[in-house]
């Protein structure tokens, strides 16, 4: 059934939506015998069109809220499985301080440093007590401890967009609520941030629940949550808020809710989370300030860490969302000409206008399209504001469509606009999802490997030559933003070991042994992304080494497969050459022609045959 709100928008408006010969009946002139009114023979010559919830039963039917939280979960357990980790940011500012809280030990990055603070333990203990709790209660092994917080998280953003479609359904109609769920279920975008342990992946969590809620009116309830991923998550998620923030200040002039929410989440949420990160950095900190400080006040900020065109976010968003993200960008332009050819005279939404409820994602795309340093994580917080764009320019098309048509055609009285432009909405859908599946395997199928690969050295555990009692050296050299963290070691007894390589950067280090390491500054950590050599391991003291082969040698990346006399291959797996391959094919998997347009090297996994100082 459709929810209240929706149906009773469909009701009021549903003679708005046909093509009659005969005026609707008007609540004050019903069984009045008075004359018709102007308006009333105006809308008897002149087709009105409305993006009302629904009309008749096919445009009223709708998956009911629970089976389209069956089929988010679905969705998201799917990333949780399948997924690879893209960024290696997630792996070493995130996983390897996870690793740490759960499991005693794990990398450290330069911005955990209590002389910069700029990451919150807080985050990190909303995911990391419930792999505490299991991994006391089974002890299992450490990568099972990684899929089950994956799939927490992907549960997580599946009651996110239970509550969101909810309220599309309801804001915006049920049409458009159909279009966002096939959208999202079927999106590249979601598929990898959904599961992915970031801030700003917790941010779209929060941030477009706070929205849902919003969209419903209930004020509150979106401050908090606006809060919750500001403060907890991301502090540039606090952007999705600003619309929100003047809606309530300007249009509804409620300060006094505003103000009374403002101070309970900074009470509830900002002095919990300052006592607990400044409890773990052994000084007062307050992360969400830091990162902030650091990214907009300091003369340096994240452009040291390389910087890209507008273009990279415009590519990024097509392979993501394809065409969807075409249409999301055109809305804007799309909803002027609805106005202009469409005669509607009600309104397509409930609560609000386009240009307030619309308002976050194209206020972010403005703020990040023009920020020299550019991420794909960055965009994560308004992906499912995209599917919803891109939702609601299908829905102006087809009205467009219908309008155009009555005009040209004699169109059956009673007539829909759905009745009529269906065939585009599909078109959309079927584009859209094939798409979708055919990047979602693409990026299964190049860039597995490493995931794949690391989970084949659990095996040497179960071997005879493994010792519980010898720690065991796992070294990358080149490829050490590909390692997808210290879940995948077999035992804690395995190490990870950075090799000297042409990257000339700040690489992690393991956290100090003993009590109060969070508290411990260390020499070598700098927030200028300067090289260290004490990050760098000796090679001959490698037991095992994860070693891209593509093709390129030089003398600090050589090709360490070719030392037979050194090591063992003991699993190869394909990985995409990017330079050598088709840009597109490599994007988008197309039966028999990628695998003629794609390359692929080897990621080796190397076992040494015999570590030189005899052990």
């Amino acid at each position: 059934m459709s929810p209240p709100a929706a149906r009773a928008r469909y009701n009021a408006n549903k003679s708005d939506n046909q093509i009659t010969k005969k005026p609707p009946k008007l609540n004050g002139l019903a069984g009045t015998g008075k004359k018709k009114s102007k308006d009333s023979k105006k809308r008897k010559q002149t087709p009105i069109l409305s993006n009302a919830a629904s009309a008749g039963d096919k445009a009223n039917a709708m998956p009911s809220v629970h089976t389209a939280f069956k089929t988010f979960v679905s969705a998201r357990l799917c990333s949780a499985i399948w997924a690879y980790i893209s960024d290696c940011d997630e792996t070493f500012n995130y996983w390897e301080p996870l690793h740490y809280i759960i499991n005693g030990h794990g990398l450290q990055t330069w911005e955990y440093s209590p002389q910069f603070g700029l990451r919150s333990y807080t985050y990190l203990l909303l995911q990391g007590v419930p792999g505490w709790i299991y991994q006391k209660l089974f002890n299992p092994s450490p990568i099972l401890i990684f899929y089950m917080v994956r799939c927490m998280l992907g549960f997580g953003c599946a009651v996110m967009e239970r509550f969101m479609y909810k309220s599309i359904c309801q804001e915006f109609g049920i049409h458009i609520g159909r279009l966002w769920l096939i959208f999202q279920l079927f999106s590249v975008g979601m598929f990898v941030s959904s599961t992915a342990l970031l801030p700003s992946s917790f941010s779209m969590y929060f941030g477009c629940a706070a929205l849902a809620a919003w969209w419903r009116q209930r004020y509150s309830l979106a401050i908090f949550l606006t809060a919750i991923s500001a403060l907890l998550g991301w502090p540039f998620a606090a952007l999705i808020g600003v619309p929100l923030a003047l809606e309530m200040l300007l249009r509804q002039r409620d300060w006094r809710t505003f103000a009374q929410w403002t101070l309970i989440s900074a009470v509830t949420i900002a002095l919990p989370m300052i006592a607990i990160d400044t409890s773990y950095f052994g000084k007062l900190t307050f992360a969400p300030l830091n990162i902030v400080w650091y990214n907009v006040f300091t003369s340096h900020g994240p452009n040291i860490f390389g910087t890209e065109p507008v273009s990279y976010y415009i590519i990024n968003g097509f392979l993501n969302f394809n065409i969807i993200w075409l249409l999301a960008l055109q809305l804007p332009l799309m909803l002027i000409m609805d106005s202009l050819i469409v005669p509607a005279k009600s309104k397509s939404t409930l609560n609000f206008p386009h240009y307030i409820s619309l308002a976050p994602l194209y206020i972010w795309l403005i703020v990040f399209f023009v920020q020299p340093h550019k991420e794909e994580r960055f965009l994560f917080p308004v992906y499912p504001l995209i599917s919803l764009c891109g939702a609601i320019t299908v829905d102006v098309y087809q009205r467009i469509f219908f309008r155009f048509k009555s005009l040209v055609f004699k169109v059956k009285a009673g007539a829909h606009y759905l009745d009529h432009s269906m065939f585009i909405a599909i078109v959309v859908m079927v584009a859209s999802t094939l798409m979708g599946l055919s990047r979602v395997f693409a990026l299964y199928r190049n860039y597995h490997a490493p995931m794949d690969l690391m989970m084949e050295l659990n095996q040497f555990k179960t071997t005879p030559q493994y010792r519980a009692d010898e720690i065991y050296n796992v070294c990358i050299g080149k490829d050490w933003y590909r390692y997808p963290g210290s879940f995948f070691l077999p035992a804690p007894n395995f190490r990870l070991r950075f090799l000297k390589s042409e990257f000339r950067g700040m690489l992690p280090a393991y956290y100090s042994d003993g009590p109060n390491a969070t508290q411990i500054v260390h020499p070598y950590f700098n927030d200028m992304n300067q090289e260290d050599e004490r990050m760098y391991f000796n090679y001959e003291q490698c037991h095992f080494l994860v070693d891209f082969d593509d093709g390129k040698y030089t003398s600090l990346e050589p090709n360490y497969s070719k030392r037979t006399k050194d090591w063992t291959i003991l699993k190869s797996l394909p990985f995409l050459i990017q330079e050598k391959s088709h840009k597109f094919l490599r994007s988008f998997y197309i039966p028999f022609l990628t695998d003629h347009h794609t390359k692929y090297g080897n990621f080796n996994l190397l076992k040494r045959k015999k570590i030189r100082n005899g052990s």
